[in-house]
């Protein structure tokens, strides 16, 4: 237990660490990237080059056209993927790295900008870069002092801070984010909108306010949402009809076939807009505790109803 303690005590402080190194390159490095016509190059290699990989995804995934190279396949013809529009970030602790070191001049001669993230100012890396931010460690946590450990931590949370000063630099909104993520649940949320799960046309179940509750259940279970719309008489909403109503009619007494729609109905209802986010339809049916929504449009014409079990068909809930 104490050799575990002693190692988040170490990443933690070398991590704490990062906060003194901050200076203004950091926000020169924030200002290239946010501003570069082509797209981010992140290299690196060992385990530098795994947080290299974690950090491209990160950008691309936050806004930022990025991508991994491996800095030796760089120099046996990968470096055809780097432009001169392009900005490179490069991270090696020691800023030795040879791989890296060998194709540094050559970004240079292309006129390509190059970000180095080393935990020495004096490399040879940091020398040839355009901008150089230290991320220097008093030592990995590494019993041995040699497994990088703290140094590949500080590399990817300074990292973090530039994609994250970037996102807030290029206005990155969660929509933008949802786009990049169209298959997982926060997509969904973001995305899916009302319009497209609610049930209209035919699919929508409807009686008129003169209907006998046989008519009703018919229609509801024709349609299969455990409610009907209610109609007036000029079309409009008049209410809802739903399994609840047809609980409460039964404990009351009530239960006949031939009982009428404006008897039986619950007036008015919730609902909501067609544009609006189906995240949205989901929390408002929490919030009342009901299972359906009518969907009105900006006229506000009657145009679907949406049921929790729409939401939870679409992943929603």
């Amino acid at each position: 237990m104490a050799r575990l303690r002693q190692v988040v005590r170490i990443e933690a402080d070398a991590v704490e660490g990062l906060l003194e190194q901050l200076d203004g390159r950091a926000v020169q490095a924030v200002e290239l990237i946010a501003n570069l016509a082509g797209r981010l190059v992140v290299t690196g290699m060992g385990k530098s080059g795994h947080i290299a990989k974690k950090v491209a995804s990160t950008f691309a995934s936050t806004g930022t056209p990025a991508y991994f190279v491996h800095p030796a396949e760089a120099q046996h013809g990968d470096l055809g993927m780097i432009q001169p529009e392009d900005v490179v970030l490069a991270i090696s602790y020691s800023g030795e790295t040879e791989e890296i070191r060998e194709i540094a001049p050559i970004l240079k001669r292309m006129g390509t900008p190059l970000i180095a993230i080393t935990g020495n100012s004096h490399s040879t890396l940091a020398r040839l870069a355009s901008l150089h931010l230290s991320a220097q460690v008093k030592e990995e946590a590494c019993p041995l002092n040699l497994a990088p450990t703290a140094s590949t931590t500080t590399a990817l949370v300074l990292c973090d801070a530039l994609a994250m000063g970037v996102l807030e630099l290029r206005g990155f909104k969660p929509e933008d984010f949802a786009r990049s993520h169209p298959g997982g649940s926060l997509g969904r949320r973001l995305l899916v909108k009302v319009e497209d799960v609610m049930r209209s046309g035919d699919q929508m179940p409807r009686v008129s306010v003169d209907a006998q509750l046989q008519e009703a259940l018919l229609e509801m279970g024709n349609k299969r949402l455990g409610m009907t719309v209610v109609l007036g008489a000029n079309g409009s909403a008049a209410g809802l009809f739903t399994d609840g109503d047809l609980r409460r009619l039964l404990s009351e007494g009530r239960l006949r076939a031939d009982l009428k729609m404006s008897e039986a109905m619950t007036p008015g209802g919730h609902y909501i807009l067609p544009k609006a986010l189906a995240s949205e339809a989901a929390n408002l049916m929490d919030a009342k505790r009901i299972n359906h929504l009518l969907v009105f449009d900006e006229s506000d014409r009657l145009v679907g109803v949406v049921g929790l079990h729409d939401l939870l068909e679409a992943k929603i809930v």
